[in-house]
Protein backbone atom coordinates (compact mmCIF):
# COMPACT_ATOMS: atom_id res chain seq x y z
CA UNK A 1 0.00 0.00 0.00
CA UNK A 2 1.61 3.90 -1.14
CA UNK A 3 2.84 5.73 2.01
CA UNK A 4 0.54 8.50 3.25
CA UNK A 5 0.67 11.56 5.60
CA UNK A 6 -2.33 12.97 7.44
CA UNK A 7 -2.62 16.37 6.54
CA UNK A 8 -5.28 18.53 7.96
CA UNK A 9 -7.91 21.40 6.74
CA UNK A 10 -11.29 22.83 8.14
CA UNK A 11 -12.67 20.13 7.67
CA UNK A 12 -10.32 17.77 9.67
CA UNK A 13 -7.61 15.16 8.94
CA UNK A 14 -6.72 13.52 5.53
CA UNK A 15 -4.22 11.29 4.56
CA UNK A 16 -2.36 12.19 1.23
CA UNK A 17 0.49 10.42 -1.13
CA UNK A 18 3.52 10.48 0.90
CA UNK A 19 5.63 11.55 -1.75
CA UNK A 20 3.09 14.43 -3.19
CA UNK A 21 3.61 18.03 -2.34
CA UNK A 22 -0.20 18.79 -2.51
CA UNK A 23 -2.05 18.74 0.58
CA UNK A 24 -6.19 18.09 2.29
CA UNK A 25 -7.71 20.37 0.31
CA UNK A 26 -6.46 19.21 -3.23
CA UNK A 27 -7.19 15.72 -1.61
CA UNK A 28 -10.44 16.28 -1.29
CA UNK A 29 -11.22 17.74 -4.52
CA UNK A 30 -9.70 14.58 -6.04
CA UNK A 31 -12.12 12.85 -3.82
CA UNK A 32 -15.03 15.32 -4.46
CA UNK A 33 -15.16 15.04 -8.04
CA UNK A 34 -13.78 11.78 -9.62
CA UNK A 35 -14.53 12.79 -12.92
CA UNK A 36 -13.18 13.70 -16.31
CA UNK A 37 -9.64 13.63 -17.57
CA UNK A 38 -9.08 17.14 -18.66
CA UNK A 39 -6.09 18.47 -16.74
CA UNK A 40 -5.58 21.57 -15.12
CA UNK A 41 -3.99 23.14 -18.25
CA UNK A 42 0.42 23.39 -17.80
CA UNK A 43 0.17 26.82 -19.01
CA UNK A 44 -2.49 27.66 -16.08
CA UNK A 45 -0.52 26.06 -13.64
CA UNK A 46 2.87 27.78 -14.96
CA UNK A 47 0.43 31.39 -14.58
CA UNK A 48 -0.26 29.85 -10.90
CA UNK A 49 3.43 29.94 -10.33
CA UNK A 50 4.25 33.29 -11.73
CA UNK A 51 1.40 34.61 -9.36
CA UNK A 52 2.57 33.07 -6.02
CA UNK A 53 6.20 34.57 -6.82
CA UNK A 54 5.30 37.79 -8.13
CA UNK A 55 2.76 38.24 -4.69
CA UNK A 56 5.40 37.14 -2.59
CA UNK A 57 7.71 39.63 -3.74
CA UNK A 58 4.88 42.42 -3.55
CA UNK A 59 4.25 41.29 -0.04
CA UNK A 60 7.90 41.06 1.10
CA UNK A 61 8.11 44.83 -0.44
CA UNK A 62 5.20 46.47 1.57
CA UNK A 63 6.72 45.37 4.34
CA UNK A 64 3.72 42.14 5.23
CA UNK A 65 5.64 39.07 4.44
CA UNK A 66 8.54 38.14 6.40
CA UNK A 67 11.87 37.97 3.97
CA UNK A 68 13.51 34.67 4.60
CA UNK A 69 9.85 32.99 4.48
CA UNK A 70 9.20 34.59 1.28
CA UNK A 71 12.10 33.85 0.02
CA UNK A 72 11.52 30.29 0.28
CA UNK A 73 8.06 30.95 -1.26
CA UNK A 74 9.67 32.60 -4.46
CA UNK A 75 12.03 29.62 -4.86
CA UNK A 76 9.32 26.87 -4.68
CA UNK A 77 7.15 29.19 -7.17
CA UNK A 78 10.04 29.18 -9.46
CA UNK A 79 10.01 25.48 -9.61
CA UNK A 80 6.38 25.54 -10.31
CA UNK A 81 6.87 28.15 -13.29
CA UNK A 82 10.11 25.66 -14.53
CA UNK A 83 8.08 22.96 -15.21
CA UNK A 84 9.68 21.09 -12.27
CA UNK A 85 6.77 19.98 -9.85
CA UNK A 86 3.95 18.86 -12.70
CA UNK A 87 3.53 16.28 -11.36
CA UNK A 88 2.02 17.36 -8.09
CA UNK A 89 -1.02 19.05 -9.80
CA UNK A 90 -3.47 16.75 -10.08
CA UNK A 91 -6.60 18.24 -10.79
CA UNK A 92 -9.20 18.04 -13.18
CA UNK A 93 -11.07 21.30 -15.09
CA UNK A 94 -14.04 20.12 -12.98
CA UNK A 95 -14.22 21.52 -10.06
CA UNK A 96 -16.08 24.32 -7.95
CA UNK A 97 -16.21 27.73 -9.17
CA UNK A 98 -13.69 30.43 -9.21
CA UNK A 99 -11.11 27.81 -9.30
CA UNK A 100 -10.69 27.49 -5.64
CA UNK A 101 -9.32 23.87 -5.47
CA UNK A 102 -6.70 24.84 -8.41
CA UNK A 103 -5.62 27.88 -6.22
CA UNK A 104 -5.20 26.03 -3.09
CA UNK A 105 -3.63 23.05 -4.71
CA UNK A 106 -0.73 25.91 -6.17
CA UNK A 107 -0.73 27.39 -2.24
CA UNK A 108 -0.35 23.73 -0.71
CA UNK A 109 2.39 22.56 -3.11
CA UNK A 110 4.88 25.79 -2.99
CA UNK A 111 4.24 26.19 1.21
CA UNK A 112 5.06 22.27 1.36
CA UNK A 113 8.20 22.83 -0.88
CA UNK A 114 8.98 26.06 0.91
CA UNK A 115 8.58 24.17 4.11
CA UNK A 116 11.08 21.41 2.59
CA UNK A 117 13.48 23.95 1.44
CA UNK A 118 13.66 25.64 5.08
CA UNK A 119 14.24 22.20 6.78
CA UNK A 120 10.78 21.35 8.02
CA UNK A 121 8.19 19.33 8.14
CA UNK A 122 6.10 18.89 5.13
CA UNK A 123 2.11 19.24 6.42
CA UNK A 124 3.18 20.83 9.51
CA UNK A 125 2.01 24.35 7.81
CA UNK A 126 4.64 25.77 9.83
CA UNK A 127 6.69 27.96 9.46
CA UNK A 128 4.65 28.10 6.17
CA UNK A 129 1.36 28.59 5.84
CA UNK A 130 -0.44 27.91 2.53
CA UNK A 131 -3.38 30.31 3.31
CA UNK A 132 -1.81 32.91 5.78
CA UNK A 133 1.30 33.25 3.41
CA UNK A 134 1.53 31.87 -0.09
CA UNK A 135 -2.09 32.70 -0.41
CA UNK A 136 -1.36 36.39 1.19
CA UNK A 137 -3.23 39.30 0.01
CA UNK A 138 -5.38 37.15 -2.39
CA UNK A 139 -8.43 35.53 -3.60
CA UNK A 140 -9.50 32.43 -5.70
CA UNK A 141 -11.91 35.08 -7.19
CA UNK A 142 -8.96 37.27 -8.69
CA UNK A 143 -6.44 34.85 -8.42
CA UNK A 144 -7.85 32.24 -11.12
CA UNK A 145 -8.88 34.83 -13.72
CA UNK A 146 -5.25 36.67 -13.32
CA UNK A 147 -3.98 32.95 -13.82
CA UNK A 148 -5.91 32.58 -16.90
CA UNK A 149 -5.00 36.27 -18.36
CA UNK A 150 -1.23 35.19 -17.75
CA UNK A 151 -1.44 31.81 -19.34
CA UNK A 152 -3.02 32.97 -22.12
CA UNK A 153 -0.90 35.58 -22.87
CA UNK A 154 2.27 33.68 -22.70
CA UNK A 155 1.01 31.05 -25.02
CA UNK A 156 0.18 33.60 -27.40
CA UNK A 157 3.24 35.60 -27.19
CA UNK A 158 5.40 32.20 -26.92
CA UNK A 159 3.84 30.33 -29.53
CA UNK A 160 0.67 31.00 -31.36
CA UNK A 161 2.34 34.81 -32.52
CA UNK A 162 5.35 33.08 -33.51
CA UNK A 163 3.87 29.95 -34.72
CA UNK A 164 1.44 32.33 -37.35
CA UNK A 165 4.22 34.57 -38.18
CA UNK A 166 6.44 31.32 -39.18
CA UNK A 167 3.10 30.67 -41.46
CA UNK A 168 2.35 33.90 -42.99
CA UNK A 169 5.93 34.13 -43.82
CA UNK A 170 6.07 30.60 -45.62
CA UNK A 171 2.64 31.31 -47.42
CA UNK A 172 3.52 34.57 -48.57
CA UNK A 173 7.19 32.99 -49.63
CA UNK A 174 5.23 30.60 -51.90
CA UNK A 175 2.78 33.25 -53.45
CA UNK A 176 5.98 34.67 -55.11
CA UNK A 177 7.14 31.41 -55.83
CA UNK A 178 3.54 30.26 -57.38
CA UNK A 179 3.62 33.76 -59.22
CA UNK A 180 3.53 32.13 -62.67
CA UNK A 181 1.80 29.38 -62.58
CA UNK A 182 -1.94 29.42 -63.49
CA UNK A 183 -4.75 27.66 -62.23
CA UNK A 184 -8.40 27.78 -62.79
CA UNK A 185 -10.50 29.58 -60.38
CA UNK A 186 -13.54 27.58 -58.69
CA UNK A 187 -16.98 29.15 -57.25
CA UNK A 188 -20.28 27.38 -56.48
CA UNK A 189 -18.60 24.04 -57.27
CA UNK A 190 -17.45 24.59 -60.53
CA UNK A 191 -14.68 26.16 -62.73
CA UNK A 192 -14.23 29.90 -62.94
CA UNK A 193 -11.63 32.14 -64.21
CA UNK A 194 -8.35 31.63 -63.98
CA UNK A 195 -5.65 33.25 -61.61
CA UNK A 196 -2.30 32.35 -60.62
CA UNK A 197 -1.71 29.61 -58.04
CA UNK A 198 0.50 32.90 -56.40
CA UNK A 199 -2.57 34.91 -56.22
CA UNK A 200 -4.20 32.35 -54.19
CA UNK A 201 -1.62 31.83 -51.25
CA UNK A 202 -1.37 35.89 -51.62
CA UNK A 203 -4.91 35.77 -50.18
CA UNK A 204 -4.28 32.70 -47.46
CA UNK A 205 -0.86 34.71 -46.28
CA UNK A 206 -2.88 38.17 -45.54
CA UNK A 207 -5.70 35.82 -43.82
CA UNK A 208 -2.86 34.99 -41.89
CA UNK A 209 -1.60 38.02 -41.48
CA UNK A 210 -4.77 39.63 -40.24
CA UNK A 211 -5.24 36.77 -38.01
CA UNK A 212 -2.24 37.90 -36.17
CA UNK A 213 -3.57 41.32 -35.78
CA UNK A 214 -7.07 40.07 -34.30
CA UNK A 215 -4.64 38.55 -31.63
CA UNK A 216 -2.20 41.41 -31.07
CA UNK A 217 -5.48 43.54 -30.59
CA UNK A 218 -7.09 40.99 -27.75
CA UNK A 219 -3.67 41.03 -26.12
CA UNK A 220 -3.88 44.31 -25.06
CA UNK A 221 -6.90 43.55 -22.57
CA UNK A 222 -5.36 40.42 -21.83
CA UNK A 223 -2.81 42.03 -20.31
CA UNK A 224 -5.34 43.81 -17.60
CA UNK A 225 -4.62 42.04 -14.32
CA UNK A 226 -7.77 41.07 -12.03
CA UNK A 227 -4.97 40.69 -8.58
CA UNK A 228 -5.33 42.85 -5.97
CA UNK A 229 -8.88 43.03 -6.13
CA UNK A 230 -9.60 39.34 -3.70
CA UNK A 231 -12.89 38.72 -2.95
CA UNK A 232 -15.50 40.77 -4.68
CA UNK A 233 -13.12 43.85 -6.33
CA UNK A 234 -12.51 46.01 -3.23
CA UNK A 235 -9.02 44.86 -2.53
CA UNK A 236 -9.81 43.91 1.11
CA UNK A 237 -6.90 42.63 2.84
CA UNK A 238 -4.38 43.96 0.49
CA UNK A 239 -2.23 47.24 1.21
CA UNK A 240 -2.80 49.78 -0.67
CA UNK A 241 -0.93 49.85 -3.95
CA UNK A 242 -0.49 45.81 -3.71
CA UNK A 243 -2.31 45.72 -7.21
CA UNK A 244 -0.07 47.93 -9.23
CA UNK A 245 3.46 46.50 -7.75
CA UNK A 246 1.92 42.77 -8.45
CA UNK A 247 1.73 43.66 -12.19
CA UNK A 248 4.86 45.27 -11.98
CA UNK A 249 6.42 41.88 -10.44
CA UNK A 250 4.23 39.96 -13.07
CA UNK A 251 5.84 42.19 -16.04
CA UNK A 252 9.15 41.44 -14.74
CA UNK A 253 9.02 37.74 -14.33
CA UNK A 254 7.13 37.28 -17.73
CA UNK A 255 8.47 40.16 -19.98
CA UNK A 256 4.94 41.06 -20.98
CA UNK A 257 3.31 44.23 -20.53
CA UNK A 258 0.78 43.16 -17.48
CA UNK A 259 -0.72 46.16 -15.68
CA UNK A 260 -3.75 46.61 -13.53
Amino acid sequence: MPATRTETDSFGPLKVPADRYWGAQTQRSLQNFPIGWERQPVAVIRALGVIKKAAAQANMDQGKLDRKLGAAIVAAAEEVIAGKLDDHFPLVVWQTGSGTQSNMNANEVIANRAIEMLGGKIGSKDPIHPNDHVNMSQSSNDTFPTAMHIAAAQVASDHLIPALKTLHAALAAKSKDFARIIKIGRTHTQDATPLTLGQEFSGYAHQVKQGIGRVEAALKNIFYLAQGGTAVGTGLNTKKGFDKLFAGKAAEITGLPFRT
